[in-house]
């Protein structure tokens, strides 16, 4: 990995389950976001970049229609992006 190994020595998870994102650890389509409250995703990010994500990080890879629907869906929610 990347961040945490080199600048602490360490790593803080093993395998992912199997038949799961290989991202965020949880089964979902291709064309959704990555779960950014999953343990996974949040320490898999903070070892690739240093910080902790946030939800655009999570929907990066998304078409911008899907952006535009999460977004809502979150604010709805209360949950700032």
């Amino acid at each position: 990995m990347g961040y945490l190994k080199e600048h602490h020595k360490m790593t803080l998870l093993g395998n992912i389950p199997p038949g799961t994102c290989t991202e965020c650890g949880i089964k979902h389509d291709h064309y959704l976001p990555h779960d950014r409250e999953s343990l996974v995703y949040q320490y898999i990010f903070y070892d690739q970049h240093g910080r902790w994500p946030i939800w655009e990080d999570a929907m990066a890879h998304c078409t911008d229609k899907v952006k535009e629907y999460w977004r809502e869906a979150l604010v709805k929610r209360g949950i700032k992006t």
